[in-house]
């Protein structure tokens, strides 16, 4: 029984190796398509075989749920952790009246509920159960982090009364729309990567937010953004974007992720590129490896009070051919596909004079594949 016990459930996390698989194929993961078939194809044999020694006493991979009566709970603890404890539903957490962190990850969990009495609760965690639905939360309004990331959940709902949630993790579910977030004033982090998402939308009230994550997606547009003015990091890779647009209201953005798009126009960043602090041509020496740059922009910068500023910048960076808003070519306009993409973080700092000095460039890999140099403000506060 053991071993069968064992069997089971190394056949499971192999199942749910697949569903992640399945749902990197719905990203457009051409590797998560062919590694899925692969495992599908050795669990259908595998399946069989267990079926037949085991006579089919009971469906192949299926972990049955411990019931909750052999887990002793601490009533004055914290902090409950019990993660992959195989547990079927959420019950008898009422005796923890001073809980604050209550981990449920890796069960098999497929509701919300019993946690009414939980009004101490600052963290909830159930990554990776099977839960199709955000309800019963209501009374947790002292909760600020909320995880149901790895689910099966179909839309955001049922966290309207979570006024005081700070970070929102719901990624890798089956959610197709933003929508019902207006209440969360106070959000700081926003998690929705690997889902089904086509538009930004239904955000502007989470003026708070400072991190948006919606890499792995079905977005066509950067849209719906203006509102976001704290936001500092975007991530929005391995989406359908053909147009790098709608982020000049990004005053105070440092970290800026697209990768794996089909981005072909660039436009609307000057308030992202320019206003650093290069003053050193050696600076550029760290630009030197990206041999298909094309593109730079370095205004506001100390560079720029050089009389010989392009020419110096031309003679840095032999391949650039647009400097700033000017061509520097007499080749003409270059075509957005030319251009390639390099993010550097920079550093700046208020005038007082408590702050240290700071190093004007960090060293950062070349990206061959991406689309324009982006020199981006890494705000330093007294």
């Amino acid at each position: 029984m053991a071993a069968e016990h064992g069997a089971g459930q190394q056949l499971s996390q192999e199942m749910m190796e697949v569903d992640r698989r399945v749902e990197s194929e719905e990203s457009g993961d051409e590797e998560g398509k062919k590694q899925s078939s692969r495992i599908v194809a050795d669990l259908s044999e595998h399946s069989l075989k267990d079926g037949e020694d085991r006579g089919e006493e009971e469906p192949a991979g299926q972990e049955l749920p411990v019931d909750m009566e052999t887990i002793t709970l601490d009533r004055d603890a914290e902090d409950i952790d019990l993660n992959h404890y195989r547990i079927g539903k959420i019950e008898g957490f009422e005796i923890l009246k001073k809980v604050k962190t209550l981990c449920l990850r890796q069960n098999l969990i497929k509701c919300i509920e019993n946690l009414e009495e939980l009004h101490s609760l600052r963290e909830l965690d159930l990554y990776d159960n099977q839960i199709k639905k955000i309800e019963n939360l209501d009374t947790l309004t002292e909760l600020e982090i909320l995880d149901i990331s790895f689910n099966l959940l179909r839309n955001i709902e049922g966290v309207d009364k979570l006024t005081k949630l700070k970070k929102l993790f719901l990624v890798n579910n089956k959610i197709n729309k933003i929508e019902n977030l207006s209440n969360l004033r106070q959000l700081e982090m926003l998690e929705l990567g690997s889902n089904r998402i086509r538009a930004i939308e239904n955000i502007d009230t989470l003026t708070n937010l400072d991190s948006l994550f919606l890499g792995k997606n079905k977005i066509t547009k950067l849209q719906n953004l203006d509102a976001l003015s704290n936001l500092t990091v975007l991530s929005i890779q391995s989406n359908r974007l053909t147009k790098m647009e709608g982020l000049q209201s990004l005053v105070n953005l440092r970290e800026l992720y697209l990768s794996h798009n089909g981005i072909e126009v660039i436009e609307g960043l000057e308030n992202n590129m320019n206003d650093n602090l290069l003053e050193s041509w050696s600076d550029l020496d760290e630009l030197k490896g990206a041999k298909n740059l094309e593109t730079v922009y370095l205004e506001g910068n100390p560079l720029q009070k050089d009389p010989q500023y392009r020419r110096k910048v031309m003679l840095a960076l032999p391949s650039v051919r647009q400097i700033d808003a000017t061509f520097v070519s007499p080749r003409g306009l270059i075509h957005p596909r030319g251009l390639r993409f390099l993010l550097c973080r920079m550093r700046t700092h208020t005038q007082s004079p408590q702050v240290p000095p700071l190093p004007t460039l960090q060293r950062c890999p070349v990206q061959y594949g991406s689309h324009v140099l982006l020199l981006m403000a890494d705000s330093v506060h007294s």
